[in-house]
């Protein structure tokens, strides 16, 4: 923490696991059971097919590309990552579900290289595997030392916010929730003796109290409040009404960045009440490089999103997002055309707030604004 400041590193989904865990020095079973594609590797053979040979096995690092040298000269306070990947050697698909992803625990040095603080596990693929599959990755995470966020073994460790200290007198608190518009089933809820997630059936006002109240409970003077939610359809700018006063709700009720994901592209940013509301992060690693369809939503480029709030208050004073480009299973910077194209379409999904492209590449955002994010298109 410098000069009264503390900066966040948040991205969107870290999906370490199908076509990703099979280029990786341990990889797991690769059968799958979608309609289409039976074995993990085939989403490598397609990755290649696009982009050009991938070195298997690669290093721990290979996924990360570019990102570790960027966090290394960011030097962020604490970094949150949505880990959307069981880690597991189970096999117990969860029935009812097209798609499924597991990562082997061996594999775990190439999510563990990025140093993530909190992994948030409040979503829609962490019980891909079952409730077995589940304590396997909690399990595998703490042997790690790597601390997870919005699943656990009962309800009141799902729900519990995880403390990062940050400078005496202060911590960032993360509290993790995952929604039923992401695809969460209602049975992955976690009971009083049940493994599962933070659960959360609607964005009612409700709801929201709800969450509000648990952040409450561990809050102190001087700590930041970070919920991190798991929201929302994959495809679309669109935000909807309900969303929007749920993330209001949570800053009204003393929440100070509301990182969103579930959205496989990037949505709309907000800004309210001097508080960062980002509504879908979009994805950050995976395997899609091959899968064609929705090219519109350029699902090939990601943003590294640096947050900076006032120590003492939690108010946003910075936003810079680094924009990335995924190639052969990699992060890679985005080249200029392609940071332009996402400068001006986060700009126009973000009504009022107003995103420029700095001389160095990175995207930045006023904090001054204070907008509805009504998003448009699709």
């Amino acid at each position: 923490m410098a000069d009264g400041e503390v900066t966040l590193f948040v991205c969107g989904d870290v999906m370490l696991g199908r076509g990703v865990d099979q280029i990786l020095a341990r990889p797991g079973d690769p059968a799958l059971r979608e309609d289409y594609v039976r074995d993990a590797r085939s989403y490598v053979d397609m990755a290649e097919l696009v982009n050009g040979p991938i070195p298997v096995p690669v290093d721990p690092s290979w996924p990360w590309g570019d990102v570790l040298r960027l966090l290394d000269e960011a030097a962020p306070d604490v970094r949150i990552v949505n880990l959307e990947t069981a880690v597991t050697r189970g096999d117990a698909f969860a029935p009812g579900k097209a798609v499924h992803y597991r990562m082997h625990p061996a594999n775990l040095p190439a999510l563990a290289v990025a140093r993530p603080d909190v992994c948030v596990l409040a979503n829609n693929h962490v019980l891909d595997f079952g409730r077995e599959g589940l304590e396997e990755t909690l399990d595998s995470l703490a042997r790690a030392g790597l601390r997870a966020a919005g699943a656990g073994r009962n309800a009141d460790e799902a729900w519990a916010p995880v403390a990062v200290p940050v400078s005496a007198g202060h911590r960032v608190l993360v509290l993790a929730v995952g929604t039923s518009s992401s695809g969460i089933p209602h049975g992955w809820a976690a009971g009083a003796d049940l493994p599962g997630v933070a659960y959360v059936p609607d964005l009612s006002a409700g709801a929201a109290a709800a969450v509000v109240r648990r952040v409450r409970q561990v809050k102190l003077a001087g700590d930041i409040a970070v919920v991190s939610v798991h929201w929302g359809s994959n495809w679309g700018y669109r935000v909807s009404p309900g969303q929007i006063r749920f993330a209001h709700a949570l800053v009204d009720g003393g929440v100070d960045v509301v990182h969103g994901h579930s959205s496989h592209h990037p949505r709309a940013i907000e800004m309210y009440r001097d508080r960062l509301i980002l509504h879908g992060c979009g994805d950050f690693v995976d395997d899609y490089e091959g899968i064609s369809g929705y090219e519109e939503y350029r699902d090939d480029l990601r943003i590294a999103y640096l947050v900076t709030v006032a120590a003492d208050t939690g108010r946003l004073t910075g936003l810079r997002m680094v924009p990335l480009r995924a190639r052969r299973m990699r992060l890679e910077p985005a080249p200029d055309e392609d940071r332009a194209w996402l400068r001006a379409t986060l700009d126009r999904i973000s009504d009022g707030v107003g995103v420029t492209l700095e001389p160095d590449g990175t995207l930045s955002a006023a904090p001054s604004a204070t907008v509805r994010a009504t998003g448009t298109g699709p």
